[in-house]
Protein backbone atom coordinates (compact mmCIF):
# COMPACT_ATOMS: atom_id res chain seq x y z
CA UNK A 1 0.00 0.00 0.00
CA UNK A 2 3.25 2.46 0.73
CA UNK A 3 4.53 2.19 -3.03
CA UNK A 4 0.75 2.63 -4.26
CA UNK A 5 0.65 5.63 -2.34
CA UNK A 6 3.93 7.24 -3.41
CA UNK A 7 2.79 6.24 -6.74
CA UNK A 8 0.44 8.88 -6.31
CA UNK A 9 3.16 11.78 -5.74
CA UNK A 10 5.15 10.23 -8.71
CA UNK A 11 2.38 10.95 -10.92
CA UNK A 12 1.40 14.52 -10.06
CA UNK A 13 5.59 15.52 -10.43
CA UNK A 14 5.10 14.17 -14.24
CA UNK A 15 7.13 11.18 -13.35
CA UNK A 16 5.83 7.03 -15.23
CA UNK A 17 5.36 4.49 -12.45
CA UNK A 18 5.56 0.95 -13.59
CA UNK A 19 1.64 -1.25 -12.85
CA UNK A 20 2.77 -4.47 -12.64
CA UNK A 21 -0.19 -7.10 -12.98
CA UNK A 22 0.49 -11.06 -13.26
CA UNK A 23 1.81 -11.92 -17.16
CA UNK A 24 1.76 -8.10 -17.96
CA UNK A 25 3.83 -5.25 -17.02
CA UNK A 26 2.64 -1.46 -17.85
CA UNK A 27 4.46 1.52 -17.41
CA UNK A 28 1.69 4.53 -16.92
CA UNK A 29 2.24 8.59 -17.54
CA UNK A 30 -0.33 11.19 -16.89
CA UNK A 31 -0.99 13.10 -19.95
CA UNK A 32 -1.50 16.42 -17.66
CA UNK A 33 1.94 18.01 -18.05
CA UNK A 34 3.42 15.40 -20.52
CA UNK A 35 5.86 16.59 -23.15
CA UNK A 36 7.24 15.08 -26.50
CA UNK A 37 10.45 14.21 -25.06
CA UNK A 38 8.70 12.16 -21.98
CA UNK A 39 6.43 10.92 -24.60
CA UNK A 40 9.74 9.60 -26.58
CA UNK A 41 11.54 8.69 -23.62
CA UNK A 42 8.36 6.57 -21.89
CA UNK A 43 8.11 4.66 -25.46
CA UNK A 44 11.92 3.86 -24.98
CA UNK A 45 11.56 2.50 -22.65
CA UNK A 46 9.43 0.29 -22.92
CA UNK A 47 9.78 -0.91 -26.37
CA UNK A 48 6.39 -0.63 -27.20
CA UNK A 49 3.83 1.98 -28.81
CA UNK A 50 2.17 4.00 -26.51
CA UNK A 51 -1.73 3.94 -25.88
CA UNK A 52 -3.83 6.77 -24.74
CA UNK A 53 -6.49 5.01 -21.58
CA UNK A 54 -9.54 7.57 -21.22
CA UNK A 55 -12.02 7.32 -19.02
CA UNK A 56 -16.16 6.45 -19.75
CA UNK A 57 -17.12 10.18 -19.28
CA UNK A 58 -14.70 11.61 -21.49
CA UNK A 59 -15.34 9.06 -23.90
CA UNK A 60 -18.66 10.40 -23.68
CA UNK A 61 -17.83 13.94 -24.34
CA UNK A 62 -16.24 12.56 -27.45
CA UNK A 63 -19.88 11.24 -28.69
CA UNK A 64 -18.85 7.24 -27.45
CA UNK A 65 -21.50 6.11 -25.31
CA UNK A 66 -21.20 2.75 -23.46
CA UNK A 67 -17.46 2.70 -23.81
CA UNK A 68 -16.89 0.96 -20.86
CA UNK A 69 -14.98 2.53 -17.42
CA UNK A 70 -11.59 2.90 -19.09
CA UNK A 71 -11.01 2.49 -22.49
CA UNK A 72 -7.62 1.74 -24.45
CA UNK A 73 -6.93 3.67 -27.96
CA UNK A 74 -4.60 2.52 -30.14
CA UNK A 75 -3.61 6.18 -32.20
CA UNK A 76 -1.69 5.38 -35.14
CA UNK A 77 0.17 7.31 -35.98
CA UNK A 78 0.68 8.21 -32.62
CA UNK A 79 0.11 12.40 -31.96
CA UNK A 80 2.28 14.51 -30.20
CA UNK A 81 1.64 15.46 -26.44
CA UNK A 82 0.01 18.93 -27.43
CA UNK A 83 -2.64 16.56 -29.61
CA UNK A 84 -2.86 13.98 -26.75
CA UNK A 85 -3.98 16.83 -24.79
CA UNK A 86 -6.77 18.02 -26.57
CA UNK A 87 -7.63 14.53 -26.91
CA UNK A 88 -7.35 14.24 -23.22
CA UNK A 89 -9.66 17.31 -22.07
CA UNK A 90 -10.73 19.73 -24.91
CA UNK A 91 -13.73 20.60 -25.91
CA UNK A 92 -14.79 20.03 -29.42
CA UNK A 93 -12.22 17.28 -30.58
CA UNK A 94 -12.86 14.16 -31.97
CA UNK A 95 -10.79 10.69 -32.13
CA UNK A 96 -8.43 9.85 -35.12
CA UNK A 97 -10.77 7.93 -37.82
CA UNK A 98 -7.63 5.80 -37.37
CA UNK A 99 -8.18 5.04 -33.82
CA UNK A 100 -9.05 1.33 -32.59
CA UNK A 101 -10.18 0.36 -28.83
CA UNK A 102 -9.79 -2.27 -26.66
CA UNK A 103 -11.61 -2.04 -23.12
CA UNK A 104 -9.44 -1.06 -20.35
CA UNK A 105 -8.15 -3.89 -17.98
CA UNK A 106 -7.29 -4.13 -14.32
CA UNK A 107 -3.78 -2.02 -14.90
CA UNK A 108 -5.80 0.96 -17.23
CA UNK A 109 -8.34 0.99 -14.51
CA UNK A 110 -5.60 1.06 -12.08
CA UNK A 111 -3.89 4.39 -13.86
CA UNK A 112 -7.05 6.42 -14.15
CA UNK A 113 -8.20 5.68 -10.65
CA UNK A 114 -4.75 6.75 -9.35
CA UNK A 115 -4.91 9.61 -11.30
CA UNK A 116 -8.00 10.91 -10.00
CA UNK A 117 -6.88 9.69 -6.25
CA UNK A 118 -3.86 12.65 -7.65
CA UNK A 119 -6.46 14.84 -8.54
CA UNK A 120 -4.89 15.15 -12.10
CA UNK A 121 -6.93 14.98 -15.47
CA UNK A 122 -8.26 11.00 -15.85
CA UNK A 123 -6.03 10.39 -19.20
CA UNK A 124 -3.26 8.36 -19.05
CA UNK A 125 -0.44 7.28 -21.48
CA UNK A 126 0.41 3.39 -21.30
CA UNK A 127 2.85 1.22 -23.05
CA UNK A 128 3.25 -2.47 -22.57
CA UNK A 129 6.65 -3.60 -21.50
CA UNK A 130 8.09 -5.71 -24.36
CA UNK A 131 10.04 -8.60 -23.12
CA UNK A 132 13.17 -7.25 -25.08
CA UNK A 133 13.26 -4.61 -22.41
CA UNK A 134 11.79 -6.05 -19.39
CA UNK A 135 15.62 -6.23 -17.66
CA UNK A 136 16.40 -2.61 -18.69
CA UNK A 137 12.70 -1.50 -16.84
CA UNK A 138 13.79 -3.81 -13.70
CA UNK A 139 16.90 -1.81 -13.67
CA UNK A 140 15.44 1.47 -13.54
CA UNK A 141 13.11 -0.17 -10.92
CA UNK A 142 16.13 -1.65 -9.11
CA UNK A 143 18.09 1.84 -9.24
CA UNK A 144 14.99 3.63 -7.40
CA UNK A 145 14.84 5.92 -10.78
CA UNK A 146 11.29 3.74 -11.45
CA UNK A 147 8.62 2.83 -9.37
CA UNK A 148 7.06 -0.12 -9.44
CA UNK A 149 2.80 -0.92 -8.02
CA UNK A 150 1.46 -4.14 -8.36
CA UNK A 151 -2.19 -3.03 -9.95
CA UNK A 152 -3.91 -5.34 -7.19
CA UNK A 153 -2.57 -2.77 -4.48
CA UNK A 154 -3.17 0.51 -6.74
CA UNK A 155 -7.27 -0.47 -7.02
CA UNK A 156 -7.28 -1.73 -3.32
CA UNK A 157 -6.03 1.87 -2.38
CA UNK A 158 -8.03 3.89 -4.50
CA UNK A 159 -10.82 1.85 -3.62
CA UNK A 160 -10.41 1.99 0.59
CA UNK A 161 -11.64 5.60 0.80
CA UNK A 162 -9.25 7.87 3.06
CA UNK A 163 -7.98 4.69 4.98
CA UNK A 164 -7.24 5.06 8.66
CA UNK A 165 -7.37 9.11 9.54
CA UNK A 166 -5.19 10.54 12.16
CA UNK A 167 -5.96 13.38 14.24
CA UNK A 168 -2.90 15.62 13.67
CA UNK A 169 -3.38 18.87 15.85
CA UNK A 170 -6.30 21.09 17.79
CA UNK A 171 -6.48 24.87 18.85
CA UNK A 172 -9.19 27.49 20.07
CA UNK A 173 -10.41 29.03 17.11
CA UNK A 174 -13.19 32.01 17.90
CA UNK A 175 -15.01 32.86 14.98
CA UNK A 176 -17.17 35.59 13.78
CA UNK A 177 -20.20 33.81 13.58
CA UNK A 178 -19.01 31.21 16.73
CA UNK A 179 -16.70 32.67 19.30
CA UNK A 180 -16.48 28.95 21.19
CA UNK A 181 -15.12 27.12 18.30
CA UNK A 182 -12.09 24.53 17.99
CA UNK A 183 -10.64 23.35 15.07
CA UNK A 184 -9.42 19.60 15.08
CA UNK A 185 -7.14 18.55 11.99
CA UNK A 186 -7.30 15.02 10.55
CA UNK A 187 -4.69 13.66 7.83
CA UNK A 188 -5.49 10.58 5.49
CA UNK A 189 -3.50 7.76 5.45
CA UNK A 190 -1.40 8.65 2.14
CA UNK A 191 -0.52 12.06 3.27
CA UNK A 192 -2.08 13.99 0.49
CA UNK A 193 -5.77 15.47 2.26
CA UNK A 194 -5.95 16.91 5.42
CA UNK A 195 -9.49 17.86 7.00
CA UNK A 196 -10.55 20.07 9.53
CA UNK A 197 -13.48 19.46 12.12
CA UNK A 198 -14.75 22.70 13.64
CA UNK A 199 -16.17 22.11 17.00
CA UNK A 200 -18.67 24.49 17.81
CA UNK A 201 -19.56 25.00 21.57
CA UNK A 202 -19.85 23.16 25.26
CA UNK A 203 -19.66 19.07 24.15
CA UNK A 204 -21.21 18.28 27.10
CA UNK A 205 -24.19 20.47 25.97
CA UNK A 206 -25.13 19.55 22.47
CA UNK A 207 -27.95 18.35 21.43
CA UNK A 208 -28.81 14.57 21.77
CA UNK A 209 -28.98 14.84 17.74
CA UNK A 210 -25.36 16.63 17.32
CA UNK A 211 -26.28 19.46 14.43
CA UNK A 212 -23.64 18.78 11.42
CA UNK A 213 -22.86 19.74 8.12
CA UNK A 214 -20.13 18.55 5.70
CA UNK A 215 -18.91 21.37 3.90
CA UNK A 216 -16.54 20.32 0.83
CA UNK A 217 -14.06 23.20 0.70
CA UNK A 218 -14.52 26.08 -1.92
CA UNK A 219 -11.09 28.07 -2.37
CA UNK A 220 -12.87 30.55 -4.56
CA UNK A 221 -16.65 30.74 -3.06
CA UNK A 222 -15.61 30.21 0.55
CA UNK A 223 -12.38 32.47 0.83
CA UNK A 224 -13.02 34.92 -2.32
CA UNK A 225 -16.56 35.49 -1.94
CA UNK A 226 -17.25 34.34 -5.67
CA UNK A 227 -20.60 34.71 -7.20
CA UNK A 228 -20.29 31.28 -9.08
CA UNK A 229 -21.72 29.33 -6.14
CA UNK A 230 -23.18 29.83 -2.85
CA UNK A 231 -20.44 28.02 -0.75
CA UNK A 232 -19.11 30.75 1.23
CA UNK A 233 -22.58 32.05 2.50
CA UNK A 234 -23.13 28.17 3.06
CA UNK A 235 -19.93 28.14 5.02
CA UNK A 236 -20.53 31.14 7.17
CA UNK A 237 -24.42 30.19 7.76
CA UNK A 238 -23.93 26.74 8.72
CA UNK A 239 -21.43 27.52 11.40
CA UNK A 240 -24.10 30.58 13.08
CA UNK A 241 -26.85 28.08 12.67
CA UNK A 242 -24.73 25.30 14.04
CA UNK A 243 -24.02 27.67 17.08
CA UNK A 244 -27.84 28.91 17.36
CA UNK A 245 -28.43 25.45 17.71
CA UNK A 246 -26.31 24.93 20.91
CA UNK A 247 -23.27 23.77 19.19
CA UNK A 248 -22.37 20.54 16.87
CA UNK A 249 -19.69 20.03 14.31
CA UNK A 250 -18.70 21.53 10.62
CA UNK A 251 -16.64 19.06 9.26
CA UNK A 252 -14.64 20.84 6.34
CA UNK A 253 -13.64 18.55 3.99
CA UNK A 254 -10.81 18.91 1.29
CA UNK A 255 -13.01 18.12 -1.66
CA UNK A 256 -12.13 20.56 -3.84
CA UNK A 257 -15.02 20.90 -6.68
CA UNK A 258 -17.01 17.98 -6.07
CA UNK A 259 -13.15 15.97 -5.43
CA UNK A 260 -11.68 16.88 -8.87
CA UNK A 261 -9.44 19.23 -7.03
CA UNK A 262 -8.94 23.29 -7.72
CA UNK A 263 -6.89 22.73 -10.84
CA UNK A 264 -9.93 20.57 -12.62
CA UNK A 265 -12.16 22.57 -11.23
CA UNK A 266 -11.32 25.91 -12.97
CA UNK A 267 -10.80 23.84 -16.10
CA UNK A 268 -14.74 23.59 -15.82
CA UNK A 269 -15.11 27.51 -14.91
CA UNK A 270 -13.80 27.66 -18.77
CA UNK A 271 -16.03 25.48 -20.12
CA UNK A 272 -18.96 26.87 -18.40
CA UNK A 273 -18.31 29.99 -19.54
CA UNK A 274 -18.52 28.41 -23.23
CA UNK A 275 -22.14 27.32 -21.88
CA UNK A 276 -21.78 24.14 -20.59
CA UNK A 277 -23.32 23.01 -17.05
CA UNK A 278 -21.09 21.98 -14.17
CA UNK A 279 -22.70 18.36 -15.04
CA UNK A 280 -21.38 18.19 -18.73
CA UNK A 281 -18.27 20.65 -18.16
CA UNK A 282 -16.86 17.87 -15.47
CA UNK A 283 -17.37 14.91 -18.19
CA UNK A 284 -15.91 16.60 -20.55
CA UNK A 285 -12.77 16.30 -18.28
CA UNK A 286 -13.42 12.97 -17.95
CA UNK A 287 -14.86 12.90 -14.54
CA UNK A 288 -18.19 11.66 -13.35
CA UNK A 289 -20.97 14.30 -11.67
CA UNK A 290 -19.50 13.93 -8.09
CA UNK A 291 -16.33 12.40 -7.63
CA UNK A 292 -16.37 13.67 -3.35
CA UNK A 293 -16.58 10.24 -1.30
CA UNK A 294 -18.12 10.89 2.23
CA UNK A 295 -16.79 7.83 4.07
CA UNK A 296 -14.27 10.53 5.12
CA UNK A 297 -16.88 12.44 7.17
CA UNK A 298 -18.33 8.92 8.41
CA UNK A 299 -14.34 8.65 10.10
CA UNK A 300 -14.35 12.03 11.23
CA UNK A 301 -17.58 12.12 12.82
CA UNK A 302 -16.54 8.29 15.06
CA UNK A 303 -13.27 10.21 16.12
CA UNK A 304 -15.61 12.77 17.30
CA UNK A 305 -17.69 10.10 19.45
CA UNK A 306 -20.66 11.38 17.30
CA UNK A 307 -23.27 8.40 16.15
CA UNK A 308 -26.38 10.68 16.00
CA UNK A 309 -27.19 13.97 13.68
CA UNK A 310 -29.22 16.29 12.44
CA UNK A 311 -27.67 17.18 8.82
CA UNK A 312 -27.36 20.40 7.18
CA UNK A 313 -27.84 20.01 3.73
CA UNK A 314 -29.86 20.21 0.60
CA UNK A 315 -27.77 17.23 -0.60
CA UNK A 316 -29.20 13.56 -0.53
CA UNK A 317 -25.71 11.78 -1.51
CA UNK A 318 -24.72 13.25 1.84
CA UNK A 319 -27.72 11.82 3.73
CA UNK A 320 -27.68 8.31 2.46
CA UNK A 321 -23.53 8.49 2.48
CA UNK A 322 -23.85 8.92 6.23
CA UNK A 323 -26.91 6.57 6.78
CA UNK A 324 -24.90 3.98 4.51
CA UNK A 325 -22.06 3.94 7.02
CA UNK A 326 -24.24 3.94 9.89
CA UNK A 327 -24.11 7.24 11.56
CA UNK A 328 -27.81 7.83 12.05
CA UNK A 329 -29.43 10.56 10.33
CA UNK A 330 -32.60 11.67 12.53
CA UNK A 331 -33.30 15.10 10.81
CA UNK A 332 -31.92 17.49 7.93
CA UNK A 333 -32.09 21.13 8.01
CA UNK A 334 -31.90 23.08 4.96
CA UNK A 335 -29.25 25.70 4.70
CA UNK A 336 -29.25 28.31 1.71
CA UNK A 337 -26.98 31.05 0.14
CA UNK A 338 -28.48 33.78 -1.79
CA UNK A 339 -29.85 33.56 -5.40
CA UNK A 340 -27.27 35.39 -7.88
CA UNK A 341 -28.18 36.52 -11.22
CA UNK A 342 -24.44 34.17 -11.30
CA UNK A 343 -25.40 31.44 -9.00
CA UNK A 344 -28.79 30.83 -10.53
CA UNK A 345 -27.97 28.41 -13.31
CA UNK A 346 -25.58 26.71 -11.16
CA UNK A 347 -28.09 25.97 -8.38
CA UNK A 348 -30.65 25.05 -11.10
CA UNK A 349 -28.31 22.18 -12.37
CA UNK A 350 -27.95 21.04 -8.66
CA UNK A 351 -31.49 20.98 -8.21
CA UNK A 352 -32.92 19.56 -11.41
CA UNK A 353 -30.04 17.10 -12.29
CA UNK A 354 -27.81 16.07 -8.71
CA UNK A 355 -31.24 16.16 -6.88
CA UNK A 356 -30.62 18.84 -4.37
CA UNK A 357 -33.61 19.87 -2.27
CA UNK A 358 -33.51 23.53 -3.91
CA UNK A 359 -36.56 24.01 -5.40
CA UNK A 360 -38.20 25.62 -2.73
CA UNK A 361 -35.39 28.45 -2.61
CA UNK A 362 -35.35 28.53 -6.63
CA UNK A 363 -39.05 29.38 -6.24
CA UNK A 364 -40.42 26.00 -8.50
CA UNK A 365 -42.85 23.87 -7.60
CA UNK A 366 -42.13 19.89 -6.75
CA UNK A 367 -39.35 18.09 -5.49
CA UNK A 368 -36.38 16.76 -7.49
CA UNK A 369 -36.74 12.92 -8.27
CA UNK A 370 -35.01 11.93 -5.44
CA UNK A 371 -37.24 12.59 -1.72
CA UNK A 372 -36.08 12.25 1.21
CA UNK A 373 -35.45 8.84 2.52
CA UNK A 374 -38.16 7.26 4.31
CA UNK A 375 -36.13 6.63 7.91
CA UNK A 376 -36.04 11.16 8.07
CA UNK A 377 -38.92 12.86 9.09
CA UNK A 378 -40.06 15.42 6.51
CA UNK A 379 -37.64 18.16 6.08
CA UNK A 380 -40.08 21.01 7.33
CA UNK A 381 -39.76 19.30 10.83
CA UNK A 382 -36.57 21.34 11.44
CA UNK A 383 -36.48 24.61 11.26
CA UNK A 384 -35.00 26.10 7.35
CA UNK A 385 -32.93 29.30 7.26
Amino acid sequence: MRQAERAIFDLRRGLPILLRHPGREILVQAVEGLDDKALAALQSLSGAPARLVLSEHRMAALGHRDAGETVSLDLSPLPGAASLRDLAWKRGVRLPATATSTPGADAERAALRLLGRAQLVPAAIACDVAPGRADAVAAEVASGELLAVSTETALRLCESGPGGLARISEARVPLAEAEDSRFVLFREADGIHEHVAIVIGDTSRWPEAVPVRLHSSCLTGDLFGSLRCDCGEQLRRGVAAINAMGGGVLLYLSQEGRGIGLANKLRAYGLQDEGLDTIDADQVIGFSKDERDFRVAHEMLEQLGIHQVMLLTNNPSKVEALQHAGINVVARQAIYGEVTTQNQRYLRTKANRHGHWLHELLNEQGEPASADPECLPAPDVATKL
